[in-house]
């Protein structure tokens, strides 16, 4: 069974930085876009980054976050530079995944990770 699990969130300064992986497993295929989407608590969530034929970021973040992925270890990265109070969220991964579950591309989530940045 595929499975998206986020690691790397936790508390950290204004100013400071954090790096989030998401790592897939499971009978893979392969993996097409992956995303990262963030939830602040009271407020939709909403998409930070992509990374598939192209990258993209939210303009909030942009100059500010990396997103990068190891294709040979299923891991997606967001380096989290310059963090402010309003990054404060919970950061889901999702990825467009073709596996033994199911051959044709299907949306996969991520439990999340808190991030909190507060001094």
């Amino acid at each position: 069974q595929v499975q998206l699990v986020e690691s790397g969130g936790g508390l950290v300064q204004p100013g400071g930085s954090l790096r989030l992986s998401c790592a897939a497993s499971g009978s893979i295929f392969s993996i097409n876009a992956m995303c990262w989407y963030r939830q602040a608590p009271g407020k939709e969530r909403e998409l930070v980054a992509c990374i598939g034929d192209i990258t993209s970021y939210a303009d909030s973040v942009k100059g500010r976050f990396t997103i990068s992925r190891d294709n040979a270890k299923n891991t997606m990265y967001l380096q989290m530079n310059s963090l402010k109070p309003e990054d404060t969220a919970v950061y889901y991964c999702t990825a467009q995944i073709s596996s033994a579950d199911s051959f044709y591309l299907k949306n996969y989530w991520g439990q999340g990770t808190q991030v909190i940045v507060s001094s």
